[in-house]
């Protein structure tokens, strides 16, 4: 099975966190899925802009990336998290391999325009294209790739993409059976209390009513991309629960938020598409 696994960038920032999903992620490769783990890193990112005397700035949730902020994310992002995952995967046990956009052209990117203004938010751009034979190669020899939420756009430069929507369009482009959003949240919240499930028809009306907000917009509509694409099942779990990834991967009813295409028949069933 084919499947996108998104690690939220705080899940790298807690060392036994970090080391249970990546012996998770090792398992399930030994199983024989084929694995593409995609990262972000946005805490770090913007408290290592913080101590280079850069502001961060934000329109509608995406980051406002000039030059220097565009720098700084390879840095954080293309260098130490997306290294930092890839060796604790290898470390569990099955061999990881940390890409950037540029490494065999993998990730190509257009720039993102705002309010019909191009430029309005510097370096971000969206995912266009994925280089599957790249990666197909790297299943066939056993290794898992981790990418960095970066694109190699076609001025040669590299753009920040948004990691959620980054995931969505990588399960698109590589035809996933499954992406698995790990959180440092339980899964999609209702109060206080996590929903099992929700329709992609629900998403629009749920960010609507500003029932959801901040991140979690962002990742309900790539969760929403990812089903209309053909995607056939999609999760939203806390990735500090116990063997979390494990029961997501292998489609068990459990903990997090199943995000399908369509309202659920029944309480006791899960659609999927």
């Amino acid at each position: 099975m084919r499947m996108v696994i998104k690690f939220a960038g705080a899940l790298l920032e807690d060392t036994p966190c970090l080391q249970a999903l990546a012996r998770q992620t090792a398992e399930l490769a030994q199983a024989g899925h084929e694995l593409l783990v995609v990262h972000g890193g946005g805490r770090l990112f913007t408290a290592t802009l913080q101590r280079m005397g850069i502001e961060s700035r934000f329109i509608n949730g995406l980051r406002v990336t000039d030059a220097a902020t565009r720098d700084v994310a390879v840095m954080v992002l293309g260098g130490l998290l997306n290294k930092r995952l890839a060796g604790a995967i290898s470390q569990a046990g099955q061999p990881a391999i940390g890409l950037c956009a540029s490494d065999s052209a993998c990730f190509l990117a257009e720039p993102m325009q705002h309010d019909e203004l191009p430029g309005r938010l510097g370096y971000v751009g969206y995912l266009v294209s994925v280089n599957l034979e790249f990666l197909e190669s790297l299943w066939r020899a056993g290794i898992v790739p981790v990418a960095s939420c970066l694109g190699l756009g076609a001025d040669g430069e590299l753009y920040n993409i948004n990691a959620d929507h980054m995931a969505a369009a990588c399960a698109e482009f590589i035809g996933a059976d499954r992406l698995i959003f790990l959180t440092d949240v339980a899964g999609v919240l209702d109060g206080d209390r996590v929903r099992k499930a929700i329709s992609a028809p629900e998403i629009e009306s749920l960010i609507r009513q500003s029932k959801v907000s901040g991140g979690m917009v962002l990742k309900l509509e790539a969760c929403k991309r990812a089903l209309d694409a053909g995607v056939r099942q999609v999760r939203i779990v806390g990735g500090a629960t116990p063997a979390a990834l494990l029961k997501a991967a292998n489609g068990l009813r459990g903990p997090g938020t199943r995000v399908t295409a369509a309202f659920p028949a029944a309480p006791s069933c899960e659609v999927a598409r």
